[in-house]
């Protein structure tokens, strides 16, 4: 990624927009300085605030606040930066924006500082993807992952694994130079053979736990699913802590999908209240409700399935094609389409005030839990379960591929090192191609290789002043 030769000079509001005690303002750009100078006359030294006014191109006062400057390439961009501490007030930005573009700045464009700090060093692709994910964090084990992809944890073991291919190259190409040179072929796949097969273990076994570390980015799915009527509103507004669903003894009231985003554990969880499953509708609308359901269910993490077991049919056991159970059996329509994986997923007795369940049914033991809704028996129960459950899709402790492309990197960079295996007795010199082309693959993850097609859906994350 290329910048102009003399790139313009930039500035924004780097702190929440409205009304607040304070906001901060900074300007980036080789003109930074001057134009400052222009404004607030001497500037303190680097890294140093000091109290100053700030006035318009015809002395006009705009505001009192501090300013601090940072010469670069010891800034966040690389360039030189000044900020400027204000009140604020819509008025005070207007007023500032309209005397900077006058002294000849223009106005930021979203993630541009971040983008300057990519191409000036300061940040690699990893790391500004990492800024992004703390910046989009809302709970704490987002924010603690984020924090250690920004701090360089990816890019580390990236640089790691291509330090370790340099390695890996030096033999192969000892037998290029030397292809005459007696026992050199054997050499070469005693050495490099080994270091593939080691590199390749370890990165699958990153690829095998990106899936923990992608959870905790994107967050978990959870879908409550069920028969019209078995509770599955009540159970959200429960969760919720605050009715964000309607609840009706009508029968299909709630048609369409309504989700609600927890913290549970610190995890993020994208909870969905679905549209009740039953048999012969007419309803147009409810049935386009029940297939956004399935839709739902299937592309869940962990599925609750509610049961009211005050229910005539719950009552004479009947079996469903879910569970095969006749004393779990849900009354959902028997073509449901979805089915309890038994591993992340619930099965949750409802109305137990109403109608006791028997204690040979094994409720709070693993994954099947009797609760009343209202009255909120058995609930902390199943939250528990619930948080576990949600929780241990998230370990992280090796986990550092956060993203689809990190994982599409090192599965090219696997397949490559593979087929390079398999060439190094017979032909070293077409193995060493296959190496170079793992290393360009995993470079991609840091952005020392094709980092342009990635840039625009990175930064379209990223808001004006960052």
């Amino acid at each position: 990624m290329r910048m102009p030769a003399t790139p313009e000079t930039i500035y924004a509001r780097a702190s929440g927009a409205g009304r607040a005690g304070v906001a901060v303002f900074r300007i980036s750009g080789p003109r930074a300085f001057s134009i400052a100078e222009a404004m607030s006359g001497l500037l303190p030294d680097p890294k140093r605030a000091a109290l100053r006014p700030i006035r318009e191109k015809s002395g006009a006062l705009i505001d009192e606040g501090l300013v601090l400057a940072f010469r670069g390439p010891a800034s966040f961009t690389g360039e030189d930066v000044v900020e400027y501490h204000l009140h604020g007030s819509p008025a005070v930005e207007a007023a500032l924006a309209e005397a900077l573009a006058a002294l000849g700045a223009r106005s930021a464009e979203a993630g541009e500082f971040t983008k300057r700090a990519l191409v000036n060093g300061k940040l690699d692709l990893a790391e500004v993807e990492g800024l992004a994910d703390l910046l989009e964090s809302e709970t704490s084990l987002q924010r603690m992952q984020a924090l250690g992809q920004l701090g360089g944890r990816l890019s580390e073991a990236a640089k790691g694994w291509r330090k370790r291919l340099l390695a890996i190259i030096a033999p192969l190409e000892a037998d290029i130079d030397f292809p005459d040179e007696g026992g050199v072929p054997a050499a070469v796949a005693a050495r490099a053979g080994p270091e593939i097969d080691a590199l390749v273990s370890e990165l699958k076994s990153h690829q095998s736990a990106a899936r923990q570390a992608q959870a905790v980015r994107e967050g978990v799915k959870v879908a409550i699913i069920g028969a019209p009527n078995a509770g599955k509103s009540s159970l959200l507004n429960r969760l919720a802590g605050s009715d964000r669903a309607i609840v009706s003894e009508i029968p299909g009231t709630t048609r369409d999908i309504i989700e609600v985003r927890l913290d549970l554990g610190g995890m993020l969880v994208s909870l969905f209240d679905t549209a009740g499953l039953r048999e012969n509708s007419e309803d147009l609308i409810e049935i386009e409700g029940m297939k956004r359901t399935r839709r739902i269910a299937a592309d869940a993490d962990i599925r609750v399935l509610m049961i009211d077991v005050s229910r005539e049919t719950f009552q004479h056991g009947s079996v469903s094609r879910e569970t095969n159970d006749p004393v779990f059996q849900p009354e959902v329509a028997e073509n449901a389409g979805y089915g309890l994986s038994g591993e992340r997923d619930f099965v949750v007795l409802n109305k137990i005030d109403l109608f006791p369940v028997p204690e040979a049914a094994g409720l709070s033991a693993g994954r099947r839990f009797g609760m009343s809704v209202r009255t909120g028996e058995g609930f902390d129960a199943f939250l528990a379960a619930l948080t576990t459950a949600v929780t241990d899709l998230g370990r992280t402790e090796d986990a550092v591929l956060t993203r689809a492309r990190h994982t599409e990197a090192v599965r090219y960079a696997i397949g490559f090192l593979e087929t390079a295996r398999e060439k190094i007795d017979e032909a070293p010199e077409l193995a060493a191609e296959d190496v170079r082309l793992a290393m360009r693959a995993l470079g991609r993850i840091t952005g020392a290789v094709d980092v342009e097609d990635v840039l625009g859906e990175i930064f379209a994350s990223f808001c004006i002043g960052k």
